[in-house]
C-alpha cells in the first residue's frame, strides 16, 4: 500500500482487503477502464463475475447465444427458467447485482467502432478466426486483449497487451528496506546485523540518512548489482563523493518498465509459453496444437465440437493435430504428435466442467485488472493447463460413448467428461464445508453446479459462526448489500439452492464454530457420516483442529488458502499423505519489547506500541478496574501476583479518582496530558538516561544504528497527527465512562479553547529510572522489586466498592472496520506521533489499520483460482484414488504468474519388532470397555509390547513405576471407571471413543513408538 491517503471516490468499506493487494493507485486506474466480456458460458461469466467484483468503470457484456439446459452445468447465473433468453440478457440482472459501483450493460453487436470504446476485451466461445480479427483491432489501437477457452479438463488462455505495455509494479510485494552498516569506496553496501536484503539484480534503491557521503541522500536512484544476501553493489557509485561514516537506510524503489507483446496471429506460429505445471513441461506445444485443431474441426462440422469418448471423432482430431504439427514442425522441437493427450481433449471437448472455468476465471480476470492497472506482471503470453489425473480410474466409473452421452440433464456437460455413474457418485455425498466466507462462497457455487449432495442419499453440511460485513461483499460473492449482518452459512446456502434447486432440503446448515467445545454438536456419529471435509478457512488454530478430528475419523481433507494474489492448495488423504499439522509455518518474529518502548526504527514497532497503547488505555485498564469493583478478593489476588503490581494499582486509582473525567472536556484535558507524558516527558526521560552523545561501554556512540535518537515534540494542534491523538483519545475515553463525545466532525476550535486553558507541568527528569537497552537484559517492569508497605499503603487508598456499587466502566474492543469509533483513528495518529518522535516516515491510516488489524489482503480472482483447483482434487476423492502421484498440492502467485504443483509428502511410517505403522494414521483398535489388565495383556500377546505408561487427557492411569499396591487396585477397573477414578470427572455419556496415549518397550526392552489406543465404548 501506498503511504498516501485512499481517495474518496474509492468505498474503502467494501474494497478494504483488495487495497491491500492491489493499492490505491492501481485501483484509480481500473475505475477509469472500460471493459468488453464476450461469451457467457462458464468461463465468461466467471471472468466478468470477478471483474465486476473487483470493480472497473464499467463492464459490457456480449452473447446472443439462447441459454439451453446444458449452459446451467457451469453458468451460475442461469436459471432453468432462461431457457430460449439471451445468455448476456438473462445473466445481466443477476450480475449488476455484484457491485453498485460498476455499471454493466449488454452490447448487441461486435464491430471495429465499438471494440474501440474499450480498454480491454476478453473473448470466450468465438472461433479462432474471429479472435483474429478482433486481435487485429485491438493490437493496432494499443487495446488490450486476451481469448480463453476450456474443453472438459484442458484449458488455454492468451494475452496479448499491445508493442508497448508499461509495467508499475512487478510483482506487488512491499519495497524492500533496510538498515546499512557499511559501504566500501566501490560502492559496496553491507546491511546492518547480517540482515538480507532480500534485493535481485537490476532492482532501483534510494538511500537516506548516509552520513559521510552527501550525494547518497539527494534522492538519486540506483541501480543493483546483488553480491550476496547481506551486501549489494550500487552502479555509478563514485568514490570521489566521501567516505562512509555511520548510519544509512535504502529503500527500494519500483521503477515502471515497458514490455512489448506479439499479436495472436503471429503467436500462434512463434508461441511464448508460461509453464502451468513443471511436471508436464512437453505439453503445451501439444495442447497448442490441439486447440487449433478442436477449431479446425468445428470448422468441418458446423461449429459442432467432438462427440463425448467418440472414438471415430478422436481420430479425426489426432489427424487434424498432425496436420498443423507438420505445417509448423519447429513447434514440437521434433517430437511426434502425442496422440493418448489429444484423444483425452477430443472425449471431453463438449464438457464444460466449475472447476476448470474456477481455475482460468480467477487468472484470466486478473489479467483484466493488471491491463487496467500495469499493476504486477501480464502472463506472457499462452498459459495451457490440464488436469487429466482428475479423470476416474475406478471400474466402477466407465467413461464411453454411451456413459459419457447427453442424457438432457443440467449436469450433461459434466457427465461428457466422466461419465454417468460418476455424476451419481457426487450426488450422494455427504461433505462438510467448514466456513462460508470468500473461499466457502466459491466453493458452494462450484458444488452446486456439479450437483455435489444433490442425490437422494447425498448431504452437505455448512458451518459458520460469523455474520456478513460490507467488506465481505468484495470477494465474497454470494452475499449481497441487503444480507450485512446475516449469518454467512444461511444466506450462502440459500443462494446456492436458487443457483441450483436440487439442492433444496440437501444442505444442512449450522453457526456452530467446529472447536472442542461443540464436540456434542459435531460428535462421533457426525464425523463417521462423512465422505470428506474441506476447510474454507482463515486461521492456522481453526485449520488444525478440523485436520485433527480428520485424522482421527481417517476422513479425506481438501485444505486451501489465499494472501492476495497467493494461494495454496492441499490434499490430505488417510493412509497416503501427511496432514495438514505435519508441517508449519515459522513462527512470525516477535519485535522485542526494549524497541518497542524505547528504540523503534520502522513504522512497524510504533504502529504495534500505538496498539498496545490503545490496549492498555481503553481495554486493560477498564477490565482491571470493573474486576476490582467486582471481585471481592481482587487487591488480594494482585498483591501475590509477580509484574507490576505497583503500576495496576495505581491505574485502578487513576481511572476511579484522580482522572476520572466527568465531562467530555475532561477527556479532551486527559488525552492532552497523555501526549505530553508520551511524547515529551517520557522521550526527555529517555534523552535523560542517554543523552545524544553518550557512548557504551566499549566507548562507541550508544545512539548509532539501529538506534534512531529521538526528539520530543511539542504539542501543535494544528499538526493533524496531534490533534487527531487528543480527539481519538479523548472520544474514546468518553466511551469508557459512558460520556457523550463528538457528534460528527470535531470541533477544533472548541479543543483548542479547552487545551489552552490547561497548565501543563513542566518536565523533571527522575534519577530511579531504568530503561532496557538490550532484549537479553531483565525487563524492568517485570523485574521491578515491589515495597510491600507501599503497595498496601496504594490499595487501601483505593475507593471501596461498596462506595462504587454497580459503578462500571466499557472496556473497548479493537474494531477495525468501523471508521466512525476512533479506534483507527487514535491508533494513526498515536503511532505517527512515535514516528515524528524518532524521525521515522508515518504512515496512512490505511495502512496502519492494515498492520494493526493484522488484516489478510484478499482478492476474489485468486479465491476463484484457488477453489477450481480444490475441486479438481475433490473428484480425484471421489474415485477413490490411491497412487500418491495422482494427487497435486498447488501453489501460486497470480502476480508474477507463477504456478508450481507437487505430489503431496507420503504419511512417514515408523516400527516396532519389525512392524511398520502410519505414524500419522494408524492406531490401536480396542473394542469394548475392556479392563487394564486385559488392555495391558493383549498388548502383550498380540503386538510384543510391553506397556509402561498410559495416559487420557492429562490425568496418567498407569504407570510401570507405579506402587504395586496401585497398580493392583487398578487391573481390574475397566477404562471408564479407572478414567474417572483418576480423572475425578465421569466419561460423557455420549462418548463414543477415547484416545489413549501409551509409551511401550519391544521385546528388546528397548522404548519404541507406536500409535495411539482408539477405545470404542
Amino acid at each position: 500500500m501506498t503511504d498516501m491517503q485512499v481517495d474518496k471516490s474509492i468505498d474503502e468499506g467494501l474494497y478494504s482487503r483488495q487495497l491491500y493487494v492491489l493499492g490505491k493507485e492501481a485501483m484509480l486506474k481500473m475505475a477509469n477502464s472500460r471493459v468488453l466480456v464476450i461469451g457467457l458460458k462458464g468461463l465468461g461469466m466467471e471472468i466478468a463475475k470477478n471483474v465486476a467484483l473487483a470493480g472497473v468503470k464499467s463492464l459490457d457484456i456480449y452473447d446472443p447465444t439462447p441459454v439451453t439446459l446444458q449452459d446451467l452445468s457451469s453458468q451460475f447465473f442461469l436459471r432453468e427458467s432462461d431457457i430460449g433468453q439471451s445468455r448476456a440478457a438473462a445473466s445481466l440482472p443477476r450480475l449488476a447485482e455484484l457491485n453498485g459501483y460498476v455499471p454493466i450493460n449488454a452490447v448487441s453487436e461486435i464491430n471495429e467502432n465499438i471494440i474501440a470504446q474499450y480498454q480491454v476485451i476478453v473473448s470466450t466461445e468465438i472461433p479462432l478466426a474471429r479472435q483474429l480479427e478482433i486481435n487485429e483491432v485491438t493490437h493496432s489501437r494499443g487495446i488490450r486483449f486476451i481469448s480463453a477457452g476450456v474443453r472438459g479438463l484442458f484449458g488455454q488462455v492468451f494475452v496479448d497487451f499491445g508493442e508497448s505495455f508499461t509495467i508499475y509494479d512487478k510483482d506487488g510485494e512491499e519495497p524492500k528496506s533496510g538498515l546499512i552498516s557499511d559501504i566500501e569506496k566501490d560502492g559496496s553496501v553491507t546491511t546492518l546485523e547480517a540482515t538480507r536484503h532480500n534485493l535481485e539484480d537490476g532492482d532501483f534503491v534510494r538511500l537516506s540518512e548516509v552520513e559521510g557521503i552527501p550525494k547518497l541522500n539527494d534522492g538519486s536512484l540506483f541501480k543493483v548489482k546483488v553480491q550476496g544476501p547481506f551486501a549489494f553493489l550500487l552502479e555509478g557509485f563514485s568514490s570521489s563523493w566521501g567516505t562512509y561514516v555511520s548510519g544509512g537506510v535504502f529503500t527500494q524503489v519500483k521503477v515502471p518498465y515497458n514490455e512489448k507483446f506479439g499479436k495472436l496471429s503471429s503467436q500462434l506460429a512463434t508461441p511464448d509459453f508460461v509453464p502451468s505445471d513443471f511436471a508436464k513441461f512437453d505439453r503445451p506445444p501439444q495442447l497448442h496444437l490441439g486447440f487449433q485443431a478442436l477449431d479446425e474441426f468445428q470448422k468441418l462440422h458446423d461449429g459442432e465440437l467432438p462427440r463425448a469418448h467418440n472414438e471415430g471423432d478422436a481420430d479425426e482430431l489426432v489427424e487434424l493435430t498432425k496436420k498443423l504439427a507438420q505445417s509448423n514442425s519447429e513447434l514440437l522441437d521434433g517430437a511426434s504428435v502425442d496422440e493418448e493427450l489429444i484423444r483425452e481433449l477430443s472425449y471431453g471437448a463438449r464438457g464444460d466442467l466449475p472447476a476448470v472455468n474456477a481455475f482460468y476465471g480467477g487468472l484470466v480476470a486478473q489479467e483484466v485488472l493488471k491491463a487496467c492497472s500495469g499493476k504486477f506482471s501480464p502472463l506472457r503470453q499462452w498459459l495451457y493447463f490440464d488436469s487429466l489425473e482428475s479423470l476416474p480410474d475406478s471400474a466402477d466409473y466407465p467413461r464411453t460413448a454411451d456413459t459419457c452421452k447427453p442424457i438432457n440433464s443440467r449436469y450433461d456437460n459434466q457427465i461428457a467428461v466422466f461419465g454417468s455413474a460418476f455424476q451419481q457418485r457426487i450426488a450422494n455425498l455427504k461433505v462438510f464445508l467448514v466456513g462460508s466466507g470468500a473461499i466457502g462462497c466459491e466453493m458452494l457455487k462450484n458444488w452446486a453446479l456439479m450437483g455435489l449432495g444433490s442425490g437422494p442419499e447425498g448431504q452437505v453440511f455448512i458451518t459458520d459462526n460469523d455474520s456478513i460485513e460490507k467488506s465481505n461483499l468484495n470477494r465474497q460473492f454470494l452475499f449481497r448489500n441487503h444480507d450485512v449482518g446475516k449469518s454467512k452459512s444461511e444466506v450462502a446456502a440459500a443462494a446456492v439452492c436458487v443457483m441450483n434447486p436440487d439442492l433444496a432440503g440437501h444442505i444442512d446448515t449450522r453457526i456452530d464454530k467446529v472447536a472442542p467445545e461443540t464436540e456434542n454438536t459435531f460428535n462421533d456419529s457426525f464425523w463417521q457420516n462423512l465422505d470428506f471435509v474441506t476447510n474454507a478457512l482463515d486461521n492456522v488454530e481453526a485449520r488444525s483442529y478440523v485436520d485433527r478430528r480428520c485424522v482421527f475419523f481417517k476422513k479425506p481433507l481438501l485444505e486451501s488458502g489465499t494472501l492476495g494474489t497467493k494461494g495454496n492448495t492441499q490434499v490430505i488423504i488417510p493412509t497416503l499423505t501427511e496432514s495438514y499439522a505435519s508441517s508449519r509455518d515459522p513462527p512470525e518474529k516477535s519485535i522485542p519489547l526494549c524497541t518497542l518502548r524505547s528504540f523503534p526504527n520502522k513504522i512497524d514497532h510504533t504502529i504495534a506500541w500505538a496498539k498496545s497503547l490503545f490496549d492498555g488505555y481503553f481495554r486493560e485498564a477498564p477490565e482491571n478496574v470493573n474486576e476490582y469493583l467486582a471481585e471481592p478478593n481482587f487487591v488480594q489476588t494482585v498483591l501475590k501476583q509477580s509484574g507490576d503490581v505497583k503500576g495496576i494499582l495505581e491505574t485502578i486509582d487513576d481511572y476511579l479518582t484522580n482522572e476520572r473525567p466527568y465531562t467530555f472536556d475532561d477527556c479532551i484535558r486527559w488525552a492532552r496530558n497523555q501526549f505530553e507524558q508520551k511524547y515529551s516527558n517520557d522521550i526527555k526521560q529517555l534523552l535523560y538516561n542517554f543523552p545524544k552523545d553518550a557512548v557504551n561501554s566499549k566507548g562507541e556512540p550508544f545512539w548509532a544504528p539501529p538506534k534512531r535518537a529521538p526528539t520530543p515534540l511539542e504539542f501543535d494542534i494544528d499538526s493533524e497527527n496531534h490533534f487527531h491523538f487528543v480527539v481519538g483519545g479523548a472520544n474514546l475515553l468518553a466511551t469508557v465512562y459512558g460520556l457523550k463525545g463528538d457528534n460528527g466532525e470535531p470541533d477544533k476550535q472548541h479543543y483548542a479553547d479547552v487545551i489552552g486553558k490547561m497548565q501543563i507541568a513542566p518536565f523533571s527528569p527522575k534519577t530511579n529510572v531504568t530503561i532496557q537497552v538490550d532484549e537479553n537484559e531483565p525487563d524492568p517492569a517485570a523485574a521491578v522489586a515491589q515495597d510491600q508497605n507501599e503497595l498496601d499503603k496504594l490499595a487501601s487508598r483505593l475507593p471501596t466498592p461498596a462506595s462504587l456499587a454497580g459503578y462500571r466502566l466499557n472496556p473497548v474492543e479493537f474494531e477495525k472496520d468501523d471508521d466512525s469509533n476512533h479506534h483507527i483513528e487514535f491508533i494513526a495518529s498515536a503511532s505517527n506521533c512515535r514516528a515524528l518522535n524518532y524521525d521515522i516516515s508515518p504512515a496512512d491510516r490505511s495502512k496502519t489499520k492494515f498492520i494493526a488489524g493484522r488484516i489478510i489482503p484478499a482478492i476474489a480472482t485468486t479465491t476463484a483460482l484457488v477453489t477450481g483447483l480444490v475441486c479438481l482434487e475433490l473428484y480425484k476423492i471421489v474415485d477413490g484414488k490411491t497412487d500418491l502421484e495422482k494427487y497435486k498440492n498447488g501453489f501460486v502467485n497470480l502476480a508474477l504468474p507463477f504456478f508450481g504443483f507437487s505430489e503431496p509428502v507420503a504419511s512417514p511410517k515408523g516400527k516396532y519388532n519389525e512392524k511398520e505403522f502410519d505414524r500419522i494414521w494408524d492406531r490401536f483398535d480396542v473394542y469394548g470397555d475392556v479392563t487394564l489388565r486385559d488392555l495391558l495383556k493383549t498388548f502383550k500377546e498380540k503386538e510384543g509390547l510391553d506397556v509402561t505408561m498410559i495416559a487420557y487427557d492429562v490425568s496418567l492411569l498407569y504407570a510401570s513405576f507405579h506402587p504395586p499396591k496401585k497398580v493392583k487396585e487398578r487391573l481390574p477397573m475397566i477404562i471408564t471407571q479407572l478414567i474417572e477414578a483418576v480423572s475425578k470427572k465421569p466419561v460423557p455419556q455420549d462418548k463414543r471413543t477415547l484416545v489413549l496415549e501409551i509409551c511401550c518397550e519391544d521385546k528388546n526392552e528397548e522404548d519404541v513408538e507406536v500409535p495411539f489406543v482408539c477405545v470404542h465404548l
